[in-house]
């Protein structure tokens, strides 16, 4: 399949069917994956791919973290607020998210039940945290968004599906914790990922893209 027809065709997967990765596949993806460029080729990913009962008791330590009603402490500066048409495009993409599963607007238990699912992995087979050491600031997390990119071609190209997720950098502690990570590797955000649950209404969900005349401008 073509870059472009994999790009067109997937989405942010929200639910997965209960089927695990093989380990011979994940060795692949993962090994495609080093192929991504990154600045001067410094490659500063440290990935992280959790599964099985580690997964799950990260799963649960993670919602008792946000059920606390802790504030968010991340790693990284990387909450902005919104302003202006990326403020409406952030609302378009929540509502089109809480159309597709039915929660009201005014449903404020119902949206932050959803929010919730970011945390439980959306019931994944396996959650993948990127890392990176904190120095790196802004140049690192461009490799990673790179990175990140080409991982989430390469799982679409061999029929699994993905979520990247801003949330699971929200909470790093307990991730960090899990997983041993030194003090000087910070996570910069995670991804959910595995084959699609394609009857689920929350995988109906789509975005709009804005028009090439409003996002590029040539100059000659």
């Amino acid at each position: 399949m073509s870059v472009i027809a994999l790009l067109e065709k997937r989405y942010s997967a929200r639910a997965y069917l209960d089927k695990p990765v093989s380990q011979a596949l994940l060795d692949t993806i993962f090994e495609q994956a080093q192929q991504s460029p990154s600045n001067c080729n410094v490659q500063p990913w440290q990935t992280c791919v959790v599964s099985g009962a580690m997964k799950e008791k990260l799963k649960q330590d993670l919602v008792a973290t946000v059920m606390k009603g802790e504030a968010p402490n991340p790693d990284f500066n990387w909450l902005p607020k919104y302003e202006g048409i990326h403020r409406d495009r952030q609302f378009g993409s929540a509502n089109a998210l809480y159309s597709a599963i039915g929660v009201a607007r005014e449903d404020k238990r119902g949206r932050q039940m959803a929010m919730i699912r970011n945390w439980q992995f959306f019931d994944a087979p396996h959650v993948v945290f990127f890392t990176m050491d904190k120095y790196l600031d802004i140049m690192g997390a461009v490799d990673l968004g790179i990175y990140a990119q080409s991982l989430a071609l390469i799982l679409a190209e061999h029929g699994l599906s993905c979520c990247m997720q801003g949330a699971l950098g929200q909470f790093p502690d307990p991730v960090k914790a899990a997983l041993n990570l030194p003090e000087q590797r910070g996570i910069l955000f995670g991804m959910s990922f595995g084959y699609a649950d394609e009857s689920a209404a929350v995988n109906t969900t789509r975005t709009e893209r804005e028009a090439v005349s409003n996002a590029v401008k040539f100059f000659s």
